[in-house]
């Protein structure tokens, strides 16, 4: 897999004429090696050229390389952040290197660059070269981000057997993250319960809060599994809701609907937004609903940059085998808000809807 993926992008390295690319993204590292270093910033770089292929780190990793990066060869630099440049211009003869823009500090690019021009080629600022590799997913990753999601189904099934109120919002997490971890999965990716007011804040923390009858619960949890990550929301309500909640509740579920249906391969990404956002418009919350649709899932929780949003490119659309969240969602400042979230597949005639957690918001107490 990994020999495919380096073709695919050194295809894609010469479309943009570039004699090679340096990759710092964690996600895209492992995506095409096999070894996945963490998030310590540039503690690995890797290099990839039209006949090379490099990992350059310290001792910390020198045996994980050898063992999971076979496609690559190993530069031993120990804590010299530029010296594989210079060897590698040496080496290749390099005139103009990419490296991915979005990832590399002020700092590090002044040191590359002075380290560059001793060797005798030029650094050029990338974007999304490598991440456009991992949008469409294979066979494989899409079993394996089946498995994270059904973890996460059911940790939060769990979770509506535990809660109650006077429960911390951080109590109901561990309660999710515990089951996650003991049920399979690698770690929580990440775990969102926010209550009352806290539910108007889209990524609100989780806080010591305490968990009241009849206000918004917003849900919105992720497992990883095998280094790929599952993404769900969903709203609920102890006790009895009242009809301002049932309201925006049904407002939401009737956006996510609209967009479900009518999501397909194809598809421009701003309109597959549009499907669920003049839902919420039309019954006179359009202010309210500030985010995107939706965002791609895998490597990393926004995985390849794909997107359905009202900010996305005229042109761009959706593809058969993308993982999209579909996440409509109101927020009402002071009072909380509602978010439901799915995580699908795209086809050429529709979705696959992955996830399967009950979409029944109101939970005894």
């Amino acid at each position: 897999m990994a020999n495919q993926r380096l073709a695919q992008l050194r295809k894609r390295i010469a479309e943009e004429k570039l004699d090679a690319l340096v990759i710092t993204i964690p996600e895209n590292q492992y995506y095409l090696s096999g070894f996945f270093p963490g998030h310590a910033y540039l503690d690995v770089t890797m290099i990839v050229s039209a006949e090379h292929a490099w990992i350059s780190t310290d001792s910390r990793y020198y045996e994980d390389v050898k063992q999971r990066a076979p496609d690559f060869t190993l530069f031993q630099a120990g804590y010299d952040r530029t010296k594989w440049l210079g060897e590698f211009g040496a080496q290749t003869k390099a005139k103009l290197v990419g490296f991915e823009a979005n990832h590399l500090t002020v700092a590090s690019l002044k040191a590359w660059s002075k380290e560059a021009r001793k060797a005798g080629f030029k650094l050029k600022p990338t974007n999304g070269i490598a991440q456009s590799l991992r949008v469409i997913k294979t066979p494989d990753e899409l079993a394996t981000i089946k498995r994270a999601v059904d973890i996460t189904d059911a940790a939060f099934a769990h979770l509506l057997t535990q809660v109650k109120p006077g429960m911390t919002e951080k109590n109901a997490a561990w309660i999710i993250e515990k089951y996650m971890r003991e049920n399979g999965a690698d770690a929580m990716a990440f775990g969102i319960v926010a209550s009352g007011p806290n539910a108007a804040l889209p990524h609100a923390i989780p806080t010591d809060r305490k968990i009241q009858k009849g206000e918004p619960i917003i849900v919105d949890i992720g497992a990883r599994v095998d280094y790929y990550h599952s993404d769900l929301t969903r709203t609920i309500v102890l006790g009895t809701p009242d009809e301002k909640f049932n309201t925006v509740y049904e407002t939401v579920l009737k956006a996510q609907r609209a967009a479900e249906r009518k999501i397909r391969e194809g598809v421009k990404c701003k309109r597959a937004d549009a499907f669920a956002r003049n839902v919420i418009k039309k019954a006179g919350y359009g202010d309210y609903f500030g985010h995107g649709l939706g965002h791609d899932v895998g490597l990393a929780v926004h995985d390849g940059g794909v997107r359905a949003s009202y900010t996305c490119a005229p042109k761009e659309t959706l593809r058969a085998n993308m993982t999209l969240t579909i996440e409509p969602g109101i927020y009402l400042p002071g009072w909380g808000g509602v978010r439901i979230e799915d995580l699908v597949v795209i086809q050429e005639d529709g979705i696959d809807v992955l996830s399967q957690a009950t979409k029944e918001p109101v939970v005894k107490a």
